[in-house]
């Protein structure tokens, strides 16, 4: 939660979490990261029940902080600053109560008295005494107010009431100046206002929906709720479990509370909490879904929407009624797609046009430095030169000054308005009143390469003769007096921008034919003079440096700039990128990193991203090598090949691209930066449980389920029901009119990804089977199964006796309750794949007496997990008929995976169970087993020996059989023993273990997790961490202070870039 010290500026954030500390953390700017200010220590770590940590509570004036357990404990912590205006936290001050549960704190607003907090609580003491459980359903909630005695340092339990509803969250109500104090306490159905003194109780029951499919015994709370809070009035929004947000006011008359008032005010995904931000946005967090971030268009104050308030006259019981409908106070900024991290980089094109030929270049350029955008698009031909404006449209223009009647070599912007075009047969200067400069080339000479930038030209003739230009005050572009002659053919060059302050660019980096780059001085001291050079492995393609990883820094003009790195990125003809470190002082080359791009000669193009240099690599893919969040990433764009690039800025894309791809011209603009994986999604109708694909369509059958949900067909017969209530509940003279409202609640369909699916209650469930293709996501065919029967397992498979058939069998259980466990039984479905794999026809459903939840084809039959029973069966004319069953299997079959004569089977509880299947005896004998308990959720197969699994808390394990384990199979009939023969880390040698090792080590003591949690205890939660070396912790290294990082890589006897560079080795060779 975040608080702020008393005429304070800047909000710190306290963490309470599962490590039995107490952390306080301030966000550093300049670093964009959290420093750890304080971490107390008041208890053993782990979700111990009365460790505090699951509820925290802060004064609203920043004065204290409560962290409480579920039970029992509850600690109170002074906050406060010393001389130096530094944050001080006090020793904790205990409120402890035993037997007591709690279920929410807050702090209270009661301006500069003591500090107050209200705890809704439950004394279980009495309960636990009595064998009747007579006082267990007589126990009331209580509202309980504990005070923080500053003069006296301790805390007193104040007050305390019982409760007729139970409550579930405390919203507090601002105080002090700017309001009445108190609480508000949403409870099932209602919500209700207290304070201390004479103020009554103030209730008013949470309004519903109108003509709702969800059950009506079923109880509605709130979920969640924000605060927002001026100078002159306030407001909550909260949010019930439907997503429907309401507005809450409180009329006051002096410091009394008269009347509640709830306003319909829009309907958004459930979330798990609510943000106002000052400037008139709503975060909404989403429990399930993506994030939203809404702009507040309305208040809603003024429109249609009938106002509810505790004084309107009700029957205990009774309700307000309100009509859903779309956004109208809110309006959808952005979203944050749930995907944890951010997963993907797309392309969109944002035009296409064709062009007259195959052009072999492409740039863009400006009129003017001041300008923003990009007035011109350069197309060089084989035999000619095509200008572009940028307006409104792209069209073609004859008056810019540039030459059309040959290719161009390279063009740019020159000083502060004029152009440069370089060709062939020389340098074209082209000045802002379109006066035009020529340079020939000298004799039988012509330009073979080039490199340009704002202030600078450098030339390679025929025969490796390097000519310069600089551009002097005038603007007029001056040759240097003398030339240079290279010891080969010039292949391609590049100069970096004029960093903002500075005349000139002091670097220019030069490939020759002879495999090697040499950097070359441009300094008026030793102009011309070669710095440095390396030795490459294949001869270059092209160079680009660039200043990148910088931090904006402004100068004493108040120029704003970028202080960053130089590096010189190096792309070989043999499809490998290199990037060099490029020293700004003395030029020298160090700390090159390697990728393998591609099969083509890799060509670098300078684009801007998000304000930054970045470089867009092509080879026979696009790459995109940036910096974000002091990071280097490297991250293939999801587009067909490029050939030739340049960035492009316009009014409709900022910082896009504009590229050639063989006769056309496209402008291409980066969505998602900080991407891995290139990723459609499609939205289904329930939640997808499973998948199969079939083999030779490549077709997907989907299997999905929900609980506590309806059919359409249920749903489509509850409505109708509804609406015959509606006609049959209306008078005579109102028939009509009921009639008219009925036609309109049938033919309404509020889209159930906003509006949430009705809750049709416990023990329901809906499912359909569907068939899809992926490349498309259209639906090929879509099974809907009857009510209550809930999809849990597919497999397709071919059956020995039925030849060339594909088939697919879904395990189905009918009228499944949860809890207490409950079933009637199970079918298992069989369908036939017609019309190459797009159609589902059915053929016959077989009865099992469990759940039937897992199925895998084998060797021509079938396995089936029903409960606790694996079965083979084969198919039958009216259904499936059972050849062999294993009885032995502990608690329930989760999954079931094959290979050779194996049956590995995994059970909910107790991890792996190893099956051998002897066919002459037809039986399945277990011959291993796993000693550990894991809930294992899935399972895949590594080898005839290995599986890997995952289980319900989050765990991963790889298990594998003794070498010396008999089943009486000798041979290894798979081939797929290689994979695991590798070794350790993918294949890392026993010096790359110990290296990984002793980082994770360091790293460990030196970068420990900011809550306090000890990194090995919480990699070790559920079982000892064996054998795997945490990646995501070594990768941390990259972004400690410098100074650490010295520490560590001295202590392991290496240099930081070399650490860095061993962490990204072992990370791309499988991953990016």
């Amino acid at each position: 939660m975040a608080f702020r010290l008393t005429g304070g500026t800047k909000d710190y954030i306290v963490v309470g979490s599962d490590s039995g500390r107490i952390v306080i953390l301030e966000y550093q700017p300049s670093k964009n990261m959290f420093e750890k200010i304080h971490q107390e220590t008041f208890g053993k770590s782990g979700c111990r029940r009365i460790v505090p940590g699951q509820f925290l509570a802060v004064d609203p004036k920043g004065r204290a902080v409560m962290i409480s357990a579920i039970e029992k404990q509850k600690l109170v912590y002074i906050l406060n600053r010393d001389a130096a205006a530094r944050l001080t936290i006090s020793s904790p001050l205990e409120a402890h109560k035993a037997n007591t549960l709690v279920y929410h704190v807050v702090g209270v607003d009661v301006g500069f008295e003591n500090p107050m907090f209200a705890c809704l609580e439950m004394d279980y003491e009495e309960a636990d005494n009595d064998p009747t459980g007579e006082a267990a359903a007589n126990t009331q909630q209580t509202l309980t107010f504990y005070e923080l005695d500053l003069g006296l340092n301790h805390v007193v339990r104040k007050y305390s009431e019982p409760l007729e509803e139970h409550g579930n969250f405390l919203i507090t109500v601002p105080g002090g100046s700017d309001g009445p104090s108190g609480v508000l306490i949403c409870s099932e159905n209602y919500i209700t206002y207290k304070n201390f003194g004479d103020q009554p109780d103030i209730r008013c029951p949470i309004p519903r929906r109108r003509n709702d499919l969800d059950d009506p015994e079923r109880g509605m709370i709130f979920v969640c709720s924000a605060t927002h809070k001026t100078k002159s009035m306030f407001f909550f929004l909260a949010q019930t479990e439907q997503g429907d947000i309401f507005k809450i006011t409180l009329e006051t008359d002096e410091d009394m509370v008269t009347e509640i008032r709830l306003k319909y005010f829009d309907t958004v995904p459930v979330a798990a909490a609510m943000c106002v931000l000052k400037t008139g946005f709503l975060f909404v967090a989403s429990e399930f879904g993506n994030h939203y971030l809404y702009q507040i268009a309305h208040l809603g104050d003024d429109d249609e929407e009938p106002e509810f308030s505790s004084a309107m006259p009700l029957e205990e019981g009774d309700t307000f009624f309100f009509q859903p409908r779309p956004l109208k106070n809110l309006v959808l900024v952005d979203e944050l797609d749930s995907l944890s991290p951010i997963l993907f980089c797309q392309v969109s094109e944002m035009a296409v046009s064709e062009l007259p030929g195959n052009p072999n270049a492409v740039w863009t350029v400006r009129r003017h430095i001041e300008d923003e955008f990009d007035a011109y698009i350069i197309v060089s031909f084989v035999n000619a030169t095509l200008v572009l404006s940028i307006g409104e449209t792209v069209e073609e223009v004859t008056d810019s000054g540039f030459l059309g009647t040959t290719p161009t070599l390279s063009c740019s912007l020159l000083g502060d308005d004029a152009l440069v075009q370089v060709y062939p047969d020389g340098i074209r200067h082209i000045r802002a009143d379109k006066r035009v400069n020529e340079w020939k080339t000298p004799g039988k000479k012509t330009i073979v390469k080039c490199a340009v930038n704002q202030r600078q030209v450098v030339i390679a003739l025929t025969g490796g003769e390097l000519v310069y230009f600089e551009m002097d005050p005038s603007g007029q572009l001056n040759e240097y007096t003398e030339r240079k002659e290279m010891s080969a053919d010039v292949v391609c060059m590049s100069l970096a921008n004029v960093p903002p302050g500075e005349q000139r660019s002091r670097f220019l980096a030069v490939g020759l034919v002879d495999n090697t780059v040499r950097i070359i001085s441009l300094d008026p001291s030793d102009c011309l003079q070669p710095l440095s050079m390396q030795a490459l492995p294949a001869q270059p393609e092209s160079l680009c440096i660039v200043e990148m990883g910088g931090t904006e820094k402004q100068d004493e003009l108040g120029e704003r700039g970028s202080i960053g790195f130089l590096y010189l990125n190096i792309g070989l003809q043999n499809g490998v990128l290199l990037r060099t470190v490029l020293d700004p002082v003395t030029g020298d080359l160090s700390d090159t990193r390697t990728r393998y791009l591609g099969s083509r000669p890799v060509k670098l193009f300078r684009v801007r991203m998000q304000g930054q240099e970045a470089v867009l690599a092509m080879s026979s893919r696009s790459w995109l090598s940036y910096s974000y969040q002091s990071r280097f990433h490297l991250t293939p764009l999801s587009y067909e090949t490029l050939e030739f690039a340049s960035g492009f800025a316009s009014e409709q894309c900022p910082e896009g691209i504009v590229a050639i791809s063989t006769n056309t011209l496209r402008i291409l603009a980066l969505e998602k930066l900080g991407a891995v994986f290139n990723q459609v999604a499609f939205p289904l109708q329930y939640t997808p449980r499973k998948f199969v694909i079939h083999p030779e369509s490549n077709n997907l059958i989907i299997i999905e389920t929900d609980h506590n949900a309806y059919t359409e067909a249920t749903k489509a017969q509850r409505k109708q029901q509804m609406a015959e209530e509606m006609v049959e509940a209306a008078g005579e003279d109102e028939r009509e009119l009921a009639a008219e409202m009925a036609a309109a609640f049938l033919n309404e369909n509020l889209p159930e990804s906003i509006f949430g699916a009705p809750k049709a209650g416990n023990g329901q469930w809906a499912s359909v089977i569907r068939v899809m293709n992926p490349i498309q996501g259209n639906t090929l065919d879509l099974v809907q199964l009857e009510q209550n029967e809930a999809a849990f397992s597919v497999a397709v498979c071919r059956f020995s006796n039925t030849g060339e058939d594909w088939y697919v069998l879904v395990g189905v259980a009918k009228d499944l309750i949860l809890n207490p466990r409950s079933v009637a039984g199970g079918f298992v479905y069989t369908y036939k794949l017609v019309n190459n794999g797009e159609k589902l026809e059915f053929l016959h459903k077989t009865p099992v007496e469990e759940v039937p939840a897992a199925i895998a084809p084998f060797q021509g039959r079938v396995l089936i997990g029903v409960g606790k029973l694996l079965r083979v069966y084969d198919l039958g004319k009216k259904k499936l008929l059972r050849k062999c069953e294993n009885k032995h299997i502990a608690n329930y079959i989760s999954g079931i995976q094959t290979i050779g004569h194996r049956v590995i089977v995994s059970d909910v509880q107790e991890s792996f169970i190893w099956v051998r299947y002897k066919r002459n005896e037809n039986q399945l004998i277990i011959f291993a087993d796993d000693t550990y308990p894991r809930w294992v959720t899935t399972a895949s197969l590594l080898d005839y020996d290995t599986v890997a699994g995952a289980d319900k808390f989050g765990n991963i394990c790889v298990v594998r059989l003794p070498p010396n384990t008999n089943d009486e199979v000798d041979e290894d009939p798979t081939g797929n023993k290689a994979l695991w023969d590798r070794g350790l880390l993918n294949g890392a040698s026993q010096k790359d273990h110990d290296f990984f090792q002793h980082v994770e080590m360091h790293l460990r003591s030196e970068h420990p997790p900011l809550c306090g949690r000890d990194h090995l205890s919480f990699r070790s939660y559920y079982f000892p961490v064996k054998n795997v070396i945490d990646g995501d912790l070594c990768e941390q290294f990259n972004s400690m202070e410098p100074n650490k990082q010295k520490n560590v890589s001295e202590e392991l006897d290496r240099t930081p870039p070399e650490v860095s560079k061993k962490l990204e080795d072992i990370r791309t060779r499988y991953a990016f």
